[in-house]
C-alpha cells in the first residue's frame, strides 16, 4: 500500500484538471488508510505497558516532523517554480513521491509482523521467542478466529464506542490540522510576510507538538505511573484555552501568535489514545485490532465533512465557527477520557473481585490489565 502511495503521488504531478486531482487525491488516501493504524497495531504487539507510550509517541512525533520538513521543502520547492517544466506544486509532488518509493521498499524488509508470525533477518529465533514471551507476561492475546459471539461481544462493549469517541474528539480538535497560522500570516498586512514565512514560521507549532508528544510519554510511563489520561486532559485544556481566545480574536498580537504555537500542545495525544487503547483491550487481539481501525477510520470521517462546515476558505483567517467548534472538542476528549478511566477502572476492579476468590494467584492479573490503573491513588494498582 506504501508503494502505491508513493506512484500515486507521482502522478499528481501530472494532473491537468481538478477532476483528476480529486480522483488520485481519493486513490491516494484508500492507499494510505491502513498505514497509520496498522502501525499502531504492530507497535501494541511488541511492546509492554512501561514501553508502549513512549515508542507510539515516537511513532507519533514522525508525522510532526514530516510536517515541519513539509514547510521547509514547500519553500525551496517554490524556488524550483519553472525548472525542468515543471511548477512549484508539481515539483512538491515529485520530490515527495521519491521520498516515499525507497521507504515503501525498506518497509517490505523491515517491519516485524506480529512475534507470533514473525521472521525478520534482523532477529534470530531466539528473539522472537523472547518477545513472545514478553507479550504473553504482558497479557497481550494472540489472534484469534473472529466468531458471531466475538463479533457482538466487541460491538456491545463500552470500549470501542468510547475509545472512538475519544479519537473523533481529539484529531477534529487539533488546529494544527487546519492551516489557521499560515491563513493568519497571509492574511496580515503589516507586516507582509514572504511566501517563505508563511510556509516556516507555522513549523514552530510543530516543533511544540514534537516536544509535548515526548515528554507526555515519558511523564506518562515514569512519573505518572503508567497513566494516560492526565495528559489527555492537559492537552485539551489548552486546546481549550488557545481556541477561545482565537475565537475572541480581538486579543493582543502576542498572545494570538502564542495561542497559534501553544495550539501544538493538544496535537501529540495521538500516541497515549493508542497506547491505552492497547491496554484496555489487551485481553482480545481482536478487539483491540478492531478498535484500533475504527479509532483512525472515524477520526477520518468525522474530518472529512467536518471542516467543510466550520473550516471554511472565506472566514479566514478568523475562523471563529471553527475556533468554537475544536473548543466544543477538546471539551468532549477531556470528558470522554474521564468516562473511560471510570470505566475501565471498575471493570478492572470487577474482574479481580470475581477471580480472586476462586483462582488465586491466577487471578491477579487479568491480562495486564490491573496495569491500566495503575498510579491511580493506590499501590495496589499497579
Amino acid at each position: 500500500m506504501e508503494l502505491t502511495w508513493a506512484v500515486l503521488t507521482l502522478c499528481l504531478c501530472r494532473a491537468n484538471n481538478a477532476e483528476t486531482i480529486y480522483a488520485l487525491r481519493f486513490l491516494v488516501g484508500l492507499a494510505e488508510s491502513t498505514f497509520y493504524p496498522g502501525m499502531q497495531y504492530i507497535i501494541g504487539s511488541w511492546y509492554r505497558k512501561e514501553e508502549l507510550a513512549k515508542r507510539s509517541c515516537i511513532f507519533h512525533t514522525s508525522g510532526a516532523i514530516a510536517q515541519m520538513f513539509s514547510g521547509y521543502l514547500m519553500s525551496g520547492v517554490y524556488k524550483l517554480n519553472g525548472r525542468g517544466g515543471f511548477r512549484g506544486w508539481q515539483w512538491l509532488f515529485i520530490v515527495d513521491g521519491i521520498i516515499s518509493l525507497p521507504i515503501a521498499i525498506l518497509g517490505f524488509f523491515a517491519l516485524p509482523d506480529l512475534p507470533e508470525i514473525s521472521k525478520p533477518f534482523y532477529l534470530t529465533k531466539e528473539e522472537v521467542l523472547f518477545a513472545q514471551q514478553r507479550m504473553k507476561q504482558e497479557g497481550r492475546q494472540k489472534r484469534a478466529p473472529y466468531t458471531r459471539a466475538k463479533i457482538r461481544k466487541i460491538f456491545t462493549s463500552w470500549r470501542v464506542y468510547s475509545l472512538v469517541a475519544l479519537y473523533v474528539f481529539f484529531n477534529n480538535a487539533s488546529l494544527g490540522s487546519q492551516p489557521v497560522f499560515q491563513q493568519f500570516l497571509k492574511a496580515s498586512k503589516k507586516p507582509k510576510y514572504t511566501v517563505s514565512q508563511i510556509n516556516t514560521y507555522p513549523t514552530t507549532t510543530n516543533a511544540v507538538q514534537v516536544l509535548t508528544t515526548l515528554l507526555y510519554a515519558w511523564t506518562s510511563d515514569s512519573i505518572l505511573r503508567g497513566s494516560r489520561w492526565p495528559p489527555i486532559i492537559f492537552g485539551g485544556t489548552i486546546n481549550i484555552l488557545c481556541a477561545t481566545s482565537l475565537a475572541i480574536w480581538d486579543i493582543p498580537i502576542h498572545w494570538k501568535w502564542a495561542c497559534y504555537i501553544l495550539s501544538g500542545c493538544g496535537g501529540g495525544l495521538s500516541g497515549l489514545c493508542f497506547a491505552w487503547a492497547h491496554e484496555i483491550c489487551t485481553n482480545d487481539n481482536e478487539e483491540r485490532a478492531i478498535v484500533v481501525a475504527a479509532m483512525n477510520e472515524m477520526a477520518y470521517v468525522v474530518q472529512a465533512w467536518l471542516p467543510l462546515l466550520v473550516w471554511r476558505q472565506v472566514e479566514a483567517p478568523r475562523y471563529r465557527k471553527g475556533f468554537v467548534t475544536v473548543t466544543g472538542l477538546s471539551a468532549g476528549l477531556i470528558g470522554t477520557a474521564l468516562v473511560i478511566r471510570v470505566l475501565h477502572r471498575r471493570e478492572v476492579e470487577g474482574r479481580r473481585e470475581g477471580k480472586a476468590g476462586g483462582h488465586g494467584e491466577h487471578g491477579r492479573r487479568a491480562g495486564g490489565e490491573e496495569e491500566e490503573v495503575h498510579g491511580e491513588a493506590h499501590v495496589d494498582y499497579k
